[in-house]
């Protein structure tokens, strides 16, 4: 098929080549020139706006910032996506985004699916992610074989609607940050009480927070987080966005929140989000 694909941060740069070694043709954009250059190199062409790059296209995928930067690709300028194209938005936002995404794609004669994924760079890189599919069946199903490309079919979750499956991702993305946070209380209070991080790592896989302490504990021992896999800028917009969609307090996620913001205001927002267990 031919395959407009817009956006290429850390994420769409690992989802770019499992369309292109299936054979799809892929015209690809980018705000910002540097990252097209390796993209370019591995088979994709290269578009020199968003409205070149959906001319012709019968899928257009989307892996923005956030809703924000949907609406400034997609919406405010009306992205001339062709009448019947399928758009599948892989952009993290909250569930009133989707539903507006849906409306502008139904006026436009375009059909939208929303379909988030639940894992970072390393699972991307080996089609092993999480995916979370949400739309009206036809144009679901139709994503599916698209999308599929870079997930772990045991872990392809579909709902009925696009913004099912954007609270899914948030609650997915909500379990994340607060299993962060216990990973980084842990260490702290483990150095109160004399223990070194090598200890409190050791006991960890004992405990409800094992996966977390498994995945980041060697990155918080090292004190390096710049292999970024989910930045501490990306988690702290998705925490606004979890904040802004509750109808009641989380205060847990508030929490976090204020921790990530804080690592952000400090110049580690490009930094993986385990960065907020530097000052434990």
């Amino acid at each position: 098929m031919d395959i407009a694909f817009l956006g290429l941060g850390r994420m769409g740069r690992e989802l770019v080549p499992h369309l292109i070694d299936a054979g799809h043709r892929v015209t690809a954009w980018n705000r910002s020139p540097g990252p097209t250059e390796t993209i370019g190199r591995r088979g994709a062409r290269i578009a020199s706006s968003a409205a070149e790059a959906v001319e012709g296209a019968e899928v257009v995928v989307t892996v923005l910032f956030g809703p924000d930067a949907v609406r400034e690709t997609v919406l405010e300028p009306s992205l001339p996506i062709p009448s019947g194209a399928l758009w599948i938005d892989v952009t993290t936002v909250a569930p009133a985004d989707a539903t507006d995404f849906a409306g502008w794609a139904e006026r436009a004669g375009v059909r939208y699916v929303h379909s988030p994924v639940v894992g970072s760079l390393a699972p991307a890189r080996a089609g092993g992610l999480a995916v979370l599919i949400g739309g009206e069946h036809d144009a679901a199903r139709e994503a599916r074989s698209v999308v599929s490309l870079w997930a772990d079919p045991d872990k392809i979750r579909t709902f009925d609607a696009p913004e099912k499956a954007a609270s899914a991702k948030l609650v997915a993305n909500l379990a994340l940050a607060i299993s962060m946070e216990a990973l980084s209380e842990t260490l702290r209070l483990g150095a109160a009480g004399g223990l070194s991080t090598d200890e409190v790592l050791s006991l960890l896989p004992l405990t409800t927070i094992a996966p977390i302490a498994s995945m980041k504990g060697p990155v918080v021992a090292s004190g390096d987080f710049v292999d970024t896999q989910f930045s501490a800028a990306l988690l702290a917009k998705d925490l606004r966005l979890m904040l802004a969609t509750a109808e009641t307090p989380l205060p847990a996620a508030a929490l976090v929140a204020a921790e990530l913001q804080r690592a952000v205001d400090a110049g580690h927002g490009e930094e993986d989000f385990s960065v907020i267990a530097r000052d434990r």
